[in-house]
């Protein structure tokens, strides 16, 4: 087996180049460094691969003899991923330090989004929706009854069954139980918080 000895200079110019650059305190030069050692060493399995010949692809002919050993392909497909795995780990770091950087003496803390809210508003928000929690019950109450319709029911009026279905707000009536543990619905919201 012979090496060429331009390949040879080459892996190790790469490889001396990238321990150099690896060593300096930058991220930058040390993504630099480390994808010069990578490549390197991609070299170096090429060139220690042997012999070139037919693709590894056993057919049981001839051709079999020529054949080149597989593995040193893997080894370099296997180097190649995970080449690419460690940079763009790198690329994370290097931005992530990038941003930490340009925030300055704040550093990683985030302001405070509600500090200007207060409990009133707050007990303002629950209140507004527990009402709606109290309408949406009362609806389903006026479905379970009878007198609520669906949109599918009004264009329907098989015999006046119907109609009957359909009654106006005004002839509605609410049964005891939820009169009694409701707030009046003719106050108003003003009159409701004064309670």
């Amino acid at each position: 087996m012979s090496a060429s000895l331009t390949l040879v200079l080459v892996m190790a110019v790469m490889y001396a180049a990238g321990v150099y650059v690896m060593l300096e305190r930058s991220l930058t030069r040390v993504l630099i460094g480390f994808l010069l050692v990578g490549n390197a060493t991609n070299l170096l399995i090429f060139i220690m691969s042997g012999r070139p010949g037919s693709s590894p692809i056993v057919t049981g002919t001839g051709l079999d003899d020529t054949m080149v050993d597989p593995i040193p392909q893997v080894l370099m497909l296997t180097a190649i991923v995970i080449n690419f795995g460690i940079t763009a780990l790198l690329l994370a770091l290097i931005y992530r330090s990038w941003w930490l950087a340009q925030l300055g003496d704040e550093g990683d803390t985030l302001t405070d989004e509600h500090e200007a809210e207060t409990t009133d508003g707050a007990d303002e928000t629950f209140r507004s929706s527990s009402d709606d929690d109290d309408a949406i019950a009362e609806s389903i109450d006026e479905f379970e009854r009878g007198d609520g319709t669906h949109s599918d029911e009004e264009g329907v009026d098989s015999g006046g069954s119907g109609a009957a279905m359909r009654a106006t707000p005004a002839t509605r009536s609410r049964p005891a139980s939820v009169t009694e543990n409701r707030p009046d619905s003719s106050a108003g919201p003003d009159e409701e918080a004064s309670r």
